[in-house]
């Protein structure tokens, strides 16, 4: 198509003949007053825009590095949606930056899987209220095999799992726990091996399987997969199991889940006499692992 000249001159146009008047017509019909099927449309409509808004806020949070997700309405939160769910007052969490150059553990460039940021600095903090367990301190931020291996309830399982960890060369362990008002205990672990590989074979030979869990933990008589974890607090990238201590307990419920991420494996731990929540245990694991994401 060639390009038109707008330069050129053009002949005048025709006039354009007047519009006849087009004559009265019938009067338009006056709105209906609002009855009660008009108000309820207007209910629903506002509803769903609450929730489309609802979910915009999700989405948005859930791809940017400060976890609003502690300062949602109980309402926003897909799986954790009644006016007394229980969670827990986080602080809002920033994952450090990374080293200029290095990617994230997920990214397609790391094929190691690499963290590339000190794990002490990715175990997630406790929340408001929470006293804080010495124990898993450790030494400068890094804790004893030994501590992390009391986790498990019986000896010879402690036994496998330690020779299993120096044979896939576990290089160290970042860890944190807390006690809550209401009872409710947390012990985090981070467990931090050479490539994603190895922790894809950890998997892989039986860590976590999709019954009940390879080693039994302390406290615990019988575990099962938790069928109940709500499928909307899957975390893209972070291979994850939970399990829940079937009834009847002891003297407390125990709630677990291992997560994988690049090359760390996690361990997060929740119990509490009387019954341990689902809530909280599941804001707990979403939030540790968006850090490791």
């Amino acid at each position: 198509m060639t390009e038109q000249n707008l330069s050129a001159p053009r002949a005048p146009e025709p006039p354009v003949p007047p519009v006849p008047p087009v004559p009265p017509g019938p009067p338009a019909p006056e709105e209906p007053q609002a009855g009660p099927a008009a108000a309820k449309d207007r209910r629903v409509l506002r509803a769903v825009l609450r929730w489309t808004a609802a979910v915009a806020v999700f989405a948005a949070v859930g791809t940017s590095t400060a976890y609003g997700i502690t300062r949602m309405e109980r309402t926003d939160v897909p799986g954790l949606a009644t006016e007394s769910d229980g969670r827990w007052d986080y602080p809002t969490l920033t994952r450090p930056p990374l080293p200029s150059g290095s990617p994230g553990p997920l990214a397609g460039s790391n094929r190691a899987g690499t963290h590339h940021i000190d794990l002490r600095e990715l175990v997630l903090p406790a929340p408001d209220g929470a006293k804080d367990d010495a124990k898993l301190r450790g030494e400068d931020g890094w804790l004893d095999t030994e501590v992390f291996l009391s986790e498990y309830a019986v000896e010879e399982d402690r036994d496998e799992f330690r020779q299993e960890l120096v044979d896939r060369g576990l290089r160290h362990i970042a860890a944190r726990g807390w006690t809550m008002e209401d009872g409710t205990r947390t012990r985090i672990y981070l467990l931090r091996f050479d490539t994603a590989t190895v922790v894809d074979g950890l998997f892989q030979d039986g860590l976590a399987p999709n019954s009940s869990p390879k080693y039994r933990l302390r406290g615990t008589e019988e575990s099962r997969f938790d069928e109940d974890y709500p499928k909307q607090a899957r975390v893209d990238g972070v291979h994850r199991l939970a399990y829940v201590e079937t009834d009847p307990s002891g003297a407390e419920q125990v709630r677990h889940a291992y997560l994988g991420s690049g090359d760390t494996v996690a361990l997060v731990v929740q119990s509490r006499k009387g019954g341990a929540r689902a809530v909280p245990f599941q804001q707990t694991v979403v939030l540790q692992s968006r850090l490791l994401s």
